[in-house]
């Protein structure tokens, strides 16, 4: 299972999606992640504060509160420190931070290279308080645990617009595509739809494993952007 990074940025190190696959939400996924939701990821989002590089993992959609972190999912941040933004830019240097449960409350995480020879630091204990536990080095916090899903969803809205477009006649996408062959009184109806409604998801709750990382573990020499993706892994 892989999902990419919402774009954030500031503080010096711009945070970048990695474009190469996968969506940056999905909350209604196929039914063999279904039946697997420990290890389903709805998000993953990046930002900066100051000199930490926050990261969020999101796994367990629509989590009805009988789920638990353990030992049968492995949950893994890349990141990949790059000389700036965009597709032709050259690869980076990857950094990994793979978060292993043992519980809800027993978590280690490792920040390592790509190839997971060498650890640049390290942090266990309890995740589960708000305020989670901080490595020795103090250079990595982490949080895990059930907590409102903060993405925003029209899905009445999404759901009427998209009735209203279906029958219209229409000759392709355009450069930026979007529909094309719909006169400006039926885009201003469809805009007005996917405007009308509510969160579908303002009651939903996930399961959240939080990290905050300096970002002298994650960057490399002068660069100034670093790329973020997650994945989970089955098995111990």
């Amino acid at each position: 299972m892989k999902k990419l990074a919402l774009v954030g940025g500031g503080a010096g190190l711009v945070v970048a999606s990695l474009l190469a696959t996968g969506r940056a939400a999905d909350h209604a996924d196929s039914p063999m992640a279904a039946s697997n939701p420990m290890g389903d990821i709805t998000d993953v989002y990046a930002w900066m504060t100051g000199s930490n590089l926050n990261l969020v993992m999101d796994v367990s959609p629509q989590d009805d509160g009988t789920r638990t972190f353990g030992p049968t999912v492995l949950y893994v941040f890349h990141l990949t420190s790059k000389a700036g933004i965009g597709i032709g830019m050259a690869a980076g240097t990857e950094t990994k931070v793979i978060c292993k449960f043992a519980s809800n409350t027993s978590v280690q995480c490792w920040v390592t290279n790509a190839g997971g020879t060498a650890i640049k630091d390290y942090v266990s204990g309890n995740p589960s308080p708000r305020a989670g536990v901080t490595s020795i080095l103090g250079k990595v916090k982490v949080f895990a645990g059930r907590s409102s899903d903060p993405f925003f969803f029209n899905l009445t809205g999404f759901n009427t617009a998209m009735a209203t477009l279906a029958p219209l006649s229409t000759a392709g996408p355009d450069g930026a595509m979007c529909p094309t062959g719909i006169s400006d009184s039926q885009a201003l109806t469809i805009r007005t739809q996917l405007a009308t409604g509510t969160d579908a998801f303002a009651t939903a709750k996930v399961m959240a494993i939080v990290l905050q990382v300096d970002k002298s573990l994650v960057n490399v020499d002068n660069n100034s952007a670093v790329a973020v993706w997650g994945s989970t892994h089955l098995g111990s």
